[in-house]
């Protein structure tokens, strides 16, 4: 369509042009004394035409004979450009395969090429942050190298490039890598300060998180690994099932540095909901607290949440969770002050009739009714239990508990029977 409305135009100027000249009687006198000479209005109106054309040429001629010296000084600039950009796709290029020496060799190539343009009097708009990340390239070389004296003195350098105006967003790689370096050489003190410079923004990254969660954890600073370790999980940078796994290890870990009932409930304080609710945390908690000589009532508010999922949910804890819920109540039933309340006991039976053929649920209610002194009924689940546990230490357990319930009814055979049934147990 285009090309048509240009036909059509073009037709229109030529029959403008056809009417305009083929009519015209106009002439154009010229006096040089003492000549006259007469033209016609057309003639004069194309040599105008011819003039006009040969000063253009004329004039773009000489522009191009002018401009030869920047093109020339441009083709250069550009060769050195080409020739810096390829070095530094190959020092990118074997940096990633492996090949390091290589890698800085390049980099030192475009450095050298850089400079020589510098000297020339030539400067690149994007010089400094090209410097600064060549630097970085032999300083990673260097550090893969195991050549300290070459990293430090290319990263000092690329730190200086990097304070430059117009390079200044490479200073955040640049600290990056440098706590990198630090974590690989087992300076975590040296890796957490380098991440405490960052800016704001750049220190909530995921990968300057990931670092501080192997820094923190290295430096043995649980709270702060734990703190890190939940940023990581908000900004989904773990699986489901990997983030619960990392609070789940730190939270223990925490809860393990607490030496008195003071500095435990501080920890247990300091856990979010989610963290509380895990099987092994809660376990954790309650036999440290129990450990420490603190309340059993205590243990069993902060075991209830567990409590109540295992009942909820059978399959929703596993058989070693189900145990260990399971001790660590028994623990809490055993102690001096902790006998059971009656809402426990009442729970524990509606649970151990709901699953009648569950042998831990039986065990503990065994267990719970021999502290409340309900002999017959505790020996009564206890040799119920006792053919379905499949952990070797419920099963030890269980036959003390019934070699002290034969003593105290003062069945000496029965007691030896279980006890050498429990030491049969214990060496299984």
């Amino acid at each position: 369509m285009r090309a048509a409305l240009w036909f059509l135009a073009l037709f229109g100027v030529a029959v403008a042009v056809a009417l305009f000249v083929g009519n015209n009687q106009g002439s154009i006198t010229v006096f040089w004394p003492p000549y006259r000479v007469d033209l016609s209005l057309n003639l004069v109106l194309l040599l105008l035409a011819l003039l006009f054309l040969i000063l253009h040429v004329a004039w773009r001629a000489l522009a191009a004979l002018f401009a030869m010296p920047g093109h020339a000084r441009s083709w250069r600039i550009q060769h050195q450009e080409r020739a810096m950009y390829a070095a530094l796709l190959d020092a990118l290029s074997h940096l990633l395969a492996g090949r390091f020496i290589r890698a800085r060799k390049a980099a030192e190539v475009v450095l050298a090429r850089e400079s020589a343009m510098t000297r020339s009097g030539e400067t690149l708009p994007c010089s400094g942050r090209l410097r600064a990340l060549s630097h970085l390239l032999a300083a990673e070389s260097a550090h893969v190298l195991q050549d300290k004296t070459a990293r430090e003195e290319h990263f000092r350098l690329a730190l200086e490039q990097a304070s430059r105006r117009g390079a200044q967003e490479v200073r955040e790689g640049l600290q990056l890598g440098a706590a990198r370096w630090a974590l690989q050489d087992h300076d975590t003190q040296g890796a957490l300060q380098w991440l405490d410079d960052l800016p704001q923004g750049a220190a909530r990254r995921t990968l300057a998180l990931r670092m501080r969660l192997k820094a923190a954890r290295m430096a043995r600073q649980t709270r702060s690994a734990l703190e890190t370790a939940r940023l990581l999980a908000k900004h989904r940078a773990f699986s489901e099932v990997a983030a619960q796994g990392i609070l789940r290890g730190l939270a223990r870990e925490l809860i393990l540095t607490a030496h008195d009932l003071d500095q435990l409930q501080a920890v247990w304080n300091q856990l979010d909901g989610v963290e509380r609710v895990m099987p092994e945390v809660a376990v954790e908690a309650a036999q440290r607290w129990l450990s420490l000589g603190g309340d059993a009532n205590v243990a069993r508010t902060w075991l209830l949440p567990v409590w109540e999922r295992m009942v909820a949910q059978p399959g929703a804890l596993t058989d070693t969770q189900r145990i260990g819920l399971v001790r660590v109540l028994e623990g809490g039933f055993k102690l001096a002050s902790g006998a059971p309340e009656a809402v426990w006991l009442t729970r524990i039976e509606q649970a151990q009739m709901a699953s009648p053929g569950d042998a831990a649920l039986q065990y503990l209610a065994g267990i719970a009714c021999m502290q409340l002194q309900l002999w017959g009924k505790a020996q009564q689940l206890l040799m119920r239990s006792l053919p379905r546990l499949q952990d070797a230490g419920l099963e030890r357990s269980a036959w003390q508990a019934l070699a002290e319930l034969a003593e105290r009814r003062n069945d000496a055979v029965a007691a030896a029977q279980a006890w050498q049934n429990a030491a049969r147990a214990a060496a299984a």
